[in-house]
Order: structure tokens, then sequence, then C-alpha cells
């Protein structure tokens, strides 16, 4: 079974990915739901970080440091520079941000491995819904040094498109050059639903509909 469809299985039984009536917050009424904040276990973000780091293994993603926006990036890229370790014997630098500026101690906004020009990073993201976080971060990243932003990585990709027409993975690359590698996307949820990797094809029609209607 490819790393794609074990991490689908992995979600389901974690309680991430469900499937019934849903709204979005941009009131779309949507057949499934992918919250990532039902993770919870040492087992659950152990494996986590592993299908991350296939991910960007398997786009030839090469990074120096993993940055995890504050506050779900924290744990994940925590969780990924030690995949990358113990799985791939690569020992990664990671640096997070603080939601507020420390103004003692060593003080600043960013925790970890301190910045420097060419450093090559990879952002590491739960989902991207409206680019939100990535436009709070690059400015925090290119404060602190002239650092070479590789990739954002993050575990779905919707393929949605927002009021402009676009997915929130398109304007991404159009406003600042970064590729976005998700390790699935809604089209790979679908196929496991169609090869019975997974249980939900009372919901197949919705699915289907939904991406027709909304997709990219």
């Amino acid at each position: 079974m490819s790393y794609k469809k074990e991490f689908i299985k992995f979600m389901c039984e974690a309680g991430v990915l469900t499937f019934g009536d849903f709204v979005t917050k941009s009131g779309r009424n949507t057949p499934y739901f992918v919250n990532t904040g039902n993770y919870k276990t040492g087992e659950q973000i152990a494996k986590l970080g592993e299908f991350y780091a296939e991910c960007m293994k398997a786009n030839s993603v090469e990074p120096d440091v993993l940055f995890g926006p504050a506050y779900k990036g924290i744990p994940l890229c925590v969780a990924v520079c030690i995949a990358m370790y113990n799985k791939m014997g690569k020992n990664v630098n990671y640096c997070f941000n603080r939601k507020e500026v420390k103004d003692h101690g060593e003080g600043g906004v960013l925790v970890g491995h301190k910045l420097k020009d060419g450093d090559k990073v990879a952002i590491i993201e739960d989902v991207i819904t409206a680019g939100t976080a990535i436009r709070e971060t690059l400015p925090i990243l290119k404060k602190a040094a002239n650092a070479d932003i590789l990739s954002v990585i993050i575990s779905v990709d919707r393929m949605e498109k927002g009021n402009n027409g676009k997915s929130a993975v398109e304007e991404v690359y159009e406003d600042f050059g970064i590729k976005v590698y998700p390790i699935v996307t809604i089209e790979d949820i679908i196929d496991c639903i169609k090869d019975g990797t997974i249980n939900g094809k009372e919901y197949l029609d919705k699915m289907l509909e939904y991406r027709n209607k909304y997709g990219i």
C-alpha cells in the first residue's frame, strides 16, 4: 500500500477525516471534514511526522531547516524533524515562532535554530484554507534572514477554488513562487473510497458532486 493510502486510512482511524454533513467557514455544505486537532497521542504524532517526511522525500524537498508556524505547526515541525532523523538519517534543524515577541531573556520571536542567509527552509503546516498563515509567516522569516523558502508541506489539499476561482495552493504559488506539496489530495481520498481502502461509499456521490461544484 502506498504511503498516501496509508495516510488516508490513518486519518480515518484517528477521527481526523470524517464523512457526513458539515459546513465550512465559507458557508459551503461539504460531505467531508478534516480536523487535524483530533491528533492527540504520541503514536499518532510520531506516525504523522513520518508521513510528512515521506512526502518531502517523494517530492525531492531537501531543507536545512523546518519551520512550524504557531501553533499547530510547532508540534508538526518537531515530529517531522524526529522522523527525518530516525527514519532517514537526516539531521535537520527546526524553528518556530512565538505569537508574542518575548521581551526578556534572549528575546525575539523565533525559537530554535537561528536562521542564516541562504538557509533552505520548508514550512510545515496542517492545511491551507486561505493562505493567511503563510502570508503572516513569510515576513517573519525574511526579517530573521535572507532564507530560501523551498516549499510548504501540508497534510491535505482540498483542491477547492476560493472566491477568485483559484485554490489556496495556487494562490501561494502565484503570489510568492512557493510550491505547496500535500501528503494527499481530495482526489486521493475519493480514489480510496472507490477502491474500498476506506469506508464511505455512501458519501461518494456527494463527494463527487461537491468536487464538480467547487473543485479546481
